[in-house]
């Protein structure tokens, strides 16, 4: 089944066949929606998330297996699973039901004092790091490689800088991306989010109020989370996010490398997906600039 032929109406034939208790309640697609899933506020406590492709499937079961375990010992909230539906001819993969958090996605004007945000993130990725890892989801295809080698995507970022060439600077791009490859991970796994963007940080009041979409998880090395700060974090806030954290060099130069790869793929997913777009990719996921002069940042900063 193709995302565009998730709607509420399948939603709520679900309901209906798995949920009946909860069927009579209204279904809404949210106004900023993700890539992986497709999510939907059911009355005014829960949201229903459906996978948009067979291989976002894997992310059902472990987020329902380790967000309990993960969430007694976080400082933020982050989603509650509370049912969990099975394949059907209405809709042909797992899906989730979870308990609905307050809050609008993070973007720059609807955060209060972006320092103390970097530090709040900062705060809530270390309590994360400290939990107790588990093997069984150290990182491979169910994290999309978050938490794995930066060199899983040599090939496909070398392929990017060459078609860019003449349109950013090839060469330093290689050197940034040359280093992070050069720098190993030799450090002791722990638990990354492995999709912190500014669409999956909640603000209320001001302030960071919630973490969601835990599908990316893994147990690995956790320079994947640090592309954060650059997409949306500059100058202080971006060295008040690295000090609080206490983020070493090796990991700054490989979440370095995270950031350049996500650009690089973002202008070239702009070409094809953005024409006729509400808003571009780039500003949905609540980066300050867009993909081209993000990689220009990253080149720039260390």
């Amino acid at each position: 089944m193709d995302r565009s032929e998730i709607t509420p109406a399948v939603v709520k034939r679900l309901l209906a066949a798995q949920f009946p208790h909860w069927a009579h309640l209204p279904v809404t697609r949210v106004e900023l929606d993700g890539w992986d899933n497709t999510t939907f506020r059911l009355g005014d406590e829960m949201s229903v998330r459906l996978p948009s492709g067979d291989s976002y499937t894997a992310q059902v079961d472990k987020e329902h297996r380790w967000l309990p375990y993960l969430a007694p010992q976080l400082p933020l909230p982050i989603p509650q699973p509370l049912a969990k539906g099975a394949p059907s001819a209405d809709f042909p993969r797992p899906w989730s039901i979870y308990r609905w958090l307050e809050g609008e996605p993070a973007t720059v004007d609807r955060i209060a004092d972006l320092q103390r945000f970097a530090a709040d993130l900062a705060g809530f990725l270390d309590a994360l790091y400290r939990i107790d890892p588990v093997g069984e989801v150290a990182a491979g295809p169910h994290s999309h490689l978050r938490g794995g080698s930066v060199a899983a995507l040599d090939e496909q970022t070398r392929a990017a800088i060459a078609g860019l060439d003449g349109q950013i600077d090839s060469d330093a791009a290689l050197a940034v991306w040359e280093r992070a490859l050069e720098s190993r991970f030799d450090g002791h796994p722990v638990w990354v989010h492995g999709d912190v963007v500014a669409m999956n940080l909640l603000v209320a009041d001001g302030e960071l109020a919630a973490v969601i979409d835990f599908g990316c998880c893994a147990v690995g090395d956790p320079a994947c989370d640090m592309a954060v700060a650059w997409m949306l974090f500059s100058g202080e806030s971006r060295r008040t996010f690295r000090e609080t954290l206490g983020v070493d060099d090796a990991t700054w130069v490989r979440g370095r490398g995270w950031a350049l790869w996500k650009a690089l793929i973002e202008i070239h997913h702009g070409r094809v997906h953005d024409a006729g777009a509400a808003q571009p990719g780039w500003k949905r996921m609540g980066w300050t600039k867009n993909a081209t002069d993000l990689v220009e940042d990253i080149l720039s900063a260390d």
